[in-house]
């Protein structure tokens, strides 16, 4: 470390420093998600390309890649979006050679998290993944011998007064930054310049001396990679509604991301806009008499939140005056890192300062851990409901949310199993896992409530709570047979015979139970039923906080997630098609939507084929539940 970071203006000078400084042979780590620096990694990369001497690893996670195609049609719908959205935003060059089998010998890439489902059929990917919490990261890259942390970092201030933000990733960085000087072996700590990035005051603000070289040059203004928000559910709403009841006023708050994470804040707002309805859809989703063991109230002290990731969620909840309560250094949120909208991202950079510093960000081990200032933790994190989202549950507790049986990961542990062990360490504490029931997939409907699993990201000893769009299932301490009661209460009725029958044979429970008659009718219909009064009123929007698409691509969304799944079957295909031919003319919201798509006026047979199928689609889509 210097007095000053080494300035430059070309990312290809601060390779050839990095390479000359490091004797070519570089253990690079990249921080997950947004705070990558890509043009670092990028020229780091080429140089080794063109210079097979020069050996380069690369331990990174949650690479974010522009939304890619697999069809035509596809096709369509995403190039103009990719043009709109991420004009200027930099490829990731290892990403594009590791997908195409074009990595060199001399490149080797891990990560410990991956964007759910990009990299399931990229073998080397696949080979190369490390099975981590998100809190261990840390201490595995060092033991790889980590010699270089590139970063997109803000900046403010000029020469000897300059300070640098780690922004939206002080994750991994705060907790092994410390450990690397201390250890005063060869290590390079690399910055790259965002005039984007919000500058997060507190311990993401370091001084320049803490860089050895800066990148901060004519693309400083490009613009950050964003992730839409995505269309919400009627099923995700319910079971926002159901996970919001859930949560005590004066308590603490994690946030997933994703739809289900957009359906328990607008949960939560309902909660606090409107407790009379909010209570009245509880009321209507749930089977039993549970709705009046919940809270339904409107929040007065408010909610503080210690999430891993920052989402979108918690600025709507803080304008919303839920997210307000203070832990005990003045912060409203404690988090590790943040990637969102184009809207959040700008409303973080316009906060006036002194508000701004009501979110801060900190290492991993502070948010995902007790251990450290736990006297302190322990005080804040009062009532505290850690929310997460899962790809299965079986019967008897165990999650299953990061890999497939046959050990392909989908996407990776992260931090789930930190917050469910605190949640069994914290007084009032919970860990709940929200999950749809049921979901339409090669050409039918799934159970996601299952006998048993070849793999497991939580062991079915830290059950805790489930939520499905059918209620609540509350499986701390319960014994195996009144667990798999209670999940069969809340699975899809389609499912829950087959089930029963499978945990009868095993003699986990009694050969006379019968499901309750009020948990029989766990279907779509009654979701939707259950919560038509509220929609009537204006809540459970497909897009409730706003979106990136258009009026038009918000309708081919739900046409497109809906020709998908009859595509994947023949028998629903072959429908499709004799039924399209009878279409007639499209209205003007339909025109729009074909325009979009350059399918108006279609010229070549294939066109007019898939102008017919889209205008049923689009029509099929506008008549079922979102």
């Amino acid at each position: 470390m210097t007095g000053k970071p080494e300035q430059h203006q070309r990312a290809e000078s601060i390779a050839d420093r990095i390479i000359e400084r490091l004797d070519g042979r570089i253990v690079l780590g990249l921080p997950l998600g947004l705070g990558k620096a890509n043009l670092v990694a990028n020229a780091l990369f080429e140089r080794a390309v063109e210079d097979k001497a020069i050996d380069l690893e690369i331990f990174t996670a949650l690479t974010l890649e522009k939304p890619s195609w697999s069809s035509d049609m596809e096709r369509r719908f995403v190039e103009p979006l990719v043009e709109r959205l991420y004009s200027g935003c930099p490829d990731i060059a290892y990403a594009e050679a590791l997908r195409e089998g074009k990595l060199p010998e001399n490149v080797r890439v891990s990560e410990f998290f991956f964007v759910a489902g990009r990299w399931l059929a990229v073998e080397i990917a696949q080979q190369n993944y490390i099975s981590a919490n998100y809190t261990h990261v840390g201490r595995y890259v060092i033991d790889r011998g980590i010699n270089v942390l590139a970063q997109l970092v803000a900046k403010r201030g000029d020469g000897a007064d300059a300070e640098y933000s780690l922004s939206c990733n002080t994750d991994i960085t705060l907790d092994i930054l410390p450990k690397m000087r201390a250890r005063r072996e060869p290590f390079l700590l690399v910055g790259e310049v965002s005039s984007q990035l919000p500058f997060m005051p507190g311990e993401a603000a370091l001084p320049a001396g803490e860089f050895d070289l800066v990148l901060d040059g004519p693309d400083r203004d490009r613009p950050l990679f964003v992730v839409p928000r995505e269309a919400v559910s009627t099923a995700d709403h319910a079971i926002g509604i159901h996970a919001a009841s859930l949560v005590k006023d004066g308590g603490t708050l994690q946030i997933g991301i994703g739809s289900l994470g957009d359906a328990l804040t607008a949960g939560l707002i309902l909660r606090q806009r409107r407790p009379e309805l909010f209570a009245d859809a509880l009321h209507r989703l749930s089977a039993h008499d549970e709705a009046a063991k919940r809270e339904t109230g409107a929040f007065e002290t408010g909610l503080y939140a210690a999430s891993e990731m920052f989402v979108d969620g918690f600025m709507d909840l803080y304008r919303e005056r839920i997210l307000k309560r203070r832990a005990s250094d003045g912060a409203i949120l404690h988090s590790g890192f943040f990637v969102g909208s184009t809207a959040f991202h700008r409303f973080l950079r316009d906060l006036p300062e002194e508000e701004r510093a009501l979110f801060q960000m900190r290492g991993i081990s502070f948010v995902n851990e007790l251990y450290g200032d736990e006297e302190q933790k322990r005080a804040d994190r009062v009532n505290a409901c850690f929310v997460n989202n899962a790809m299965m549950v079986t019967l008897m507790g165990a999650t299953v949310s990061d890999a497939l049986a046959d050990g392909r990961v989908v996407s990776g542990v992260g931090g789930q199993y930190n917050f469910a062990a605190q949640a069994f360490a914290l007084e009032g504490g919970r860990s709940i896992i929200t999950i749809n029931a049921a979901r339409q997939a090669r050409g039918r409907r799934e159970s996601h409530l299952v006998w048993s699993y070849g793999h497991t990201t939580l062991p079915r000893h830290l059950r805790d709570m489930v939520v499905t769009e059918y209620g609540v299932a509350d499986l701390r301490g319960k014994s195996d047979r009144d667990c798999i009661a209670a999940m069969l209460a809340i699975t899809d009725s389609a499912f829950q015979d087959e089930l029963l029958d499978t945990a009868k044979s095993a003699g986990k429970i009694e050969k006379d139970f019968t499901i309750p008659s009020a948990s029989r009718r766990n279907t779509p219909a009654r979701i939707a039923e259950a919560l038509l009064p509220v929609r009537k009123q204006g809540w459970c929007a497909t897009f409730p906080f706003g979106t990136e698409f258009t009026a038009e691509e918000q309708h081919l969304v739900r046409a497109l997630r809906h020709l998908k799944h009859t595509s994947a079957s023949m028998r629903l295909l072959a429908r499709a098609v004799l039924a399209s031919l009878t279409q007639g003319q499209p209205d003007q919201e339909e025109r729009a939507a074909l325009e979009r798509m350059q399918l108006a006026a279609p010229a070549t047979l294939r066109e007019r084929f898939y102008a017919k199928l889209l205008l049923l689609a689009l029509r099929r889509g506008r008549c079922m539940s979102p």
